[in-house]
């Protein structure tokens, strides 16, 4: 529905009156004509993705509570050379999203990479952008690969929220470094007897940003009264999530996961652990996560904190062949997008859409496959009223028309962050392995890529599906 525009020049206020896009609820369309072109670019490289596999995402503090992040990301990349017998030495590179760094291991993608027995002759560097930071190595690496540098890259990313670093006071810290540089007994009793328990008091990490001082929570429980996305609303698309990655987790349709048999733990765990089926008078029974007590944002129609690890394969078309590796999707094209932090944090999927899609060619119904990250279920709902809206399209965007939600039944049919969790440097991964696994699934020929991130950043991807795909 388009929107009215209002007086005031905030976001929140702004969009006070704007409608409100209904949840679908249409059977997904299993077979497609192949009638529209292929994005191949004559001259250029064609980069493709083989094959991407990720460990069962898990709640955190559950069964990977005692690992560090490189004991999560190397069995990714073992997990991803085993299923295609992948001779390590053929790897050129590997880049490694993450966020929250573990400082022993600062450079998580080298850790990894040495754990997991690649040659120590193979460079690997650690990117960090947010939520998107697995793409941000997968389109790292897609670009080394298409300037001709390498012909194939490994990119992944790791989340470990189970033990986090918890940082001493500013206070606690200085004295702490005064007295590692003292030189006598008498300087370093005076430094002590400056110790009070204010020094004490840790810096407990959050999921806030820093140049706002609020929480992703609150930043989407106003971005869903902005949209006037209801808590009913929110709640349906959270058990729409769950549902779908049930039946997906139970179809089988999750290949993309490996099995870990976790150190110390006497169990091989198979399956993500989050995905809960829920009733909607229960899911109304929780009390506002953030903004309290009229917020709508809840622990069941949020992503969770989650620990796991992906990776994926990545090569030139000719290094493919050369090596007999079966692609499963070309990388056609992709965008970053920026936005204001504060109003705008979470509407990267509306900026970067039709931005990748006018790159690539393409409109709105050439998609046949949508994966978009699901922060929160009303950033969700949020952003396809944004996208379904003329109004914010020219005062907003600069554009003259709406983009266009993309059809529920095309959306996220295998679930999404919300039910299969959100290890914020390894999402990307999977959205994409989701992306290029529901094409041959769906008969489908493009799929499209888009997910929000802190600092009000967004990516926009648009794969291919490869002749020779399989799941």
């Amino acid at each position: 529905m388009a929107m009215t525009k209002a007086c005031s020049t905030s976001l929140l206020f702004a969009l006070n009156n704007a409608g409100t896009r209904a949840l679908g609820t249409s059977a997904p369309q299993l077979a497609m004509a192949k009638t529209k072109p292929s994005l191949s670019r004559p001259g250029g490289k064609n980069i493709v993705l083989v094959d991407g596999v990720r460990i069962p995402f898990l709640m955190s503090g559950t069964q990977y509570q005692k690992l560090m992040p490189h004991d999560l990301a190397r069995q990714a990349l073992n997990g991803l050379a085993s299923r295609i017998s992948l001779d390590k030495s053929s790897v050129d590179y590997i880049t490694l999203g993450t966020v929250i760094q573990e400082v022993k291991t600062s450079n998580v993608a080298r850790e990894a990479a040495l754990g997991a027995g690649f040659s120590d002759k193979i460079p690997a560097h650690t990117v960090t952008m947010a939520c998107i930071s697995s793409n941000q190595a997968i389109t790292t690496c897609a670009g080394l690969m298409h300037a001709g540098v390498y012909d194939a890259c490994i990119a992944g990313g790791v989340e470990f929220m189970s033990d986090v670093p918890i940082r001493h006071s500013r206070k606690m810290r200085e004295l702490m470094l005064k007295l590692n540089k003292a030189k006598t007994a008498g300087a370093r009793l005076s430094l002590l007897s400056q110790l009070s328990m204010k020094h004490l008091v840790p810096e407990l990490p959050a999921v806030a940003e820093f140049s706002t001082n609020e929480t992703m929570g609150h930043s989407a429980d106003r971005l869903a009264a902005a949209f006037k996305v209801s808590r009913a609303e929110q709640d349906e698309y959270a058990l729409r999530s769950h549902t779908l990655a049930h039946k997906a987790q139970e179809a089988g349709l999750l290949s993309d996961v490996v099995p870990f048999k976790v150190p110390g733990v006497d169990q091989v765990v198979e399956k993500d652990n989050g995905i809960r089926v829920s009733t909607p008078e229960q899911m109304a029974k929780l009390k506002p996560a953030f903004v309290k007590p009229h917020g709508t944002i809840t622990a069941a129609n949020a992503s969770y904190l989650t620990d796991g690890a992906s990776a994926c394969l990545l090569s030139t078309e000719e290094k493919a062949k050369e090596m007999g590796w079966k692609p499963k999707a070309y990388i056609r094209d992709f965008t970053y997008v920026s936005q204001d932090p504060k109003d705008q944090l979470l509407l990267g999927p509306t900026y970067a859409t039709p931005k990748v899609l006018e790159k690539a060619g393409l409109k709105n119904s050439d998609v046949d496959v949508w994966e978009i990250h699901e922060a929160f279920a009303g950033q969700m709902l949020a952003n396809l009223n944004a996208m379904d809206s003329d109004w914010f399209a020219t005062t907003y965007q600069g554009r003259s028309e709406k983009v266009g939600a993309p059809d529920m039944d095309k959306l996220n049919l295998w679930g999404g962050s919300l039910s299969i969790g959100h290890p914020f440097g390894a999402t990307g991964v999977r959205l994409m392995m989701h992306a290029a696994h529901r094409l041959v699934k769906e008969d489908g020929q493009y799929a499209l890529i888009t997910a929000c991130a802190a600092g009000g950043q967004g990516v926009g991807m648009i794969v291919e599906r490869h002749p020779d795909a399989v799941v």
